[in-house]
């Protein structure tokens, strides 16, 4: 965590990646941009019950299709738990990407399950067009590279960073006009 958190954290890494991108707003909240509206994240209303004794394969195939992007992490997007589960929904942010999120510390169950699910370990997990992604690193190591908003691309997403770029592109283009 001590690299992640140092790269997110460095001064200026987040006003130098959220220019023109949209902010995060309270669970189950919307707020209007640029007469479009985006929903931030969704609870956990399609998620097993916390009672439930285990999570079968099935019922983590339909989650990790209920919306284009599916974030298992420990906590919610207005409050992680962990830095890692953080990391991610700041990455998410930066992007503006609508996403559903479950918190695993609410259901153990969903917890062993979608880990034995991916044959991953770790939480946070990260799932795009129903598509295993993988944790916070791997999320990181994306975006820092680039590939996660051709990544988004493909699942019909246009990342919030590519149109702040596109539009930066288009104003210097003016400008030397």
């Amino acid at each position: 965590m001590n690299r992640i958190g140092q790269i997110l954290l460095r001064p200026g890494f987040f006003t130098s990646h959220l220019a023109g991108a949209a902010r995060a707003t309270p669970v189950m909240t919307t707020t209007a941009t640029a007469a479009t509206t985006r929903c931030w994240y969704s609870a956990d209303a399609t998620a097993p019950p916390a009672s439930a004794a285990t999570v079968d394969k099935s019922t983590l195939e339909k989650l990790v299709r209920t919306n284009k992007v599916v974030v298992f992490m420990k906590g919610n997007p207005q409050a992680p738990r962990c830095g890692f589960s953080n990391a991610v929904v700041q990455i998410m942010r930066m992007h503006g990407v609508q996403y559903d999120a479950h918190d695993v510390l609410q259901n153990e169950a969903l917890r062993q399950g979608i880990k034995e699910f991916t044959d991953w370990p770790t939480i946070p997990q990260v799932f795009i067009n129903g598509e295993f992604v993988g944790g916070c690193d791997i999320l990181l190591q994306m975006h820092q590279s680039g590939d996660l908003i051709e990544e988004l691309q493909k699942a019909g997403i246009v990342s919030e960073l590519l149109k702040a770029q596109q539009a930066k592109d288009e104003q210097d283009a003016k400008n030397k006009k």
